[in-house]
């Protein structure tokens, strides 16, 4: 796993309160981020007014990078869940960076890859059916210290585009079989195996 430390290197970062936006859907890409601390949600809001998650990005993550490589305007949002520190960078410190580090430039290439097909992925999963839907976005969710993920059923909803109600009642199903346990705010994936079979079943 690359260093993106070093993509720092002596430039402090910026300090974001809670509910802070660090960028907008639509804008013109000059930088991308290093979540230095913290955690962020990326989202995409709709013509509806409605809001999807797409990621929660938690400390040692990259943010807003596939817009600023292609130079397209951002496809999301990005919002800070609790205060958090974030370096941006801009063409000049990435170009010094590979300059001093020209290691960084492959594993950067694989993460733009895994990012790009990350992004296709949520679009497929827009016409999947519930199960599937909600199955594969906790597959893809990074576990807590305590191997559970930190996430609401609304908040589970708006990711994946399902309501409240049927993410309660997917969740229950999934529980009942034994592939989940569920928390206050929280899911523990007790049956990983199980819980990919559903997930990509054809």
């Amino acid at each position: 796993m690359a260093d993106w430390n070093l993509l720092a290197e002596g430039r402090p970062p910026r300090r974001y309160r809670a509910g802070q936006m660090i960028y907008l859907q639509g804008a013109r890409p000059d930088r991308f981020y290093y979540l230095v601390s913290g955690s962020v949600r990326s989202f995409i809001s709709t013509g509806g007014g409605e809001e999807r998650v797409l990621a929660v990005h938690r400390a040692g993550d990259l943010m807003g990078e596939a817009s600023f490589f292609d130079g397209c305007p951002r496809v999301t949002s990005a919002m800070a869940l609790e205060d958090c520190q974030i370096l941006a960078i801009g063409r000049t410190e990435l170009d010094a960076a590979f300059q001093r580090h020209p290691e960084l430039a492959l594993p950067m290439l694989q993460h733009l890859a895994r990012t790009v097909r990350t992004l296709s992925g949520h679009v497929e999963s827009f016409s999947l059916p519930a199960r599937q839907r909600v199955a594969r976005w906790l597959l893809a969710q990074p576990p807590g210290e305590d191997g559970s993920l930190r996430a609401t059923h609304e908040g589970i909803g708006q990711a994946v585009g399902l309501s409240r109600v049927t993410v309660s009642r997917v969740l229950g199903e999934l529980s009942g079989q034994g592939l989940l346990a569920l928390g206050y705010r929280a899911v523990t994936v007790l049956n990983r195996t199980g819980l990919e079979a559903l997930a990509f079943e054809a």
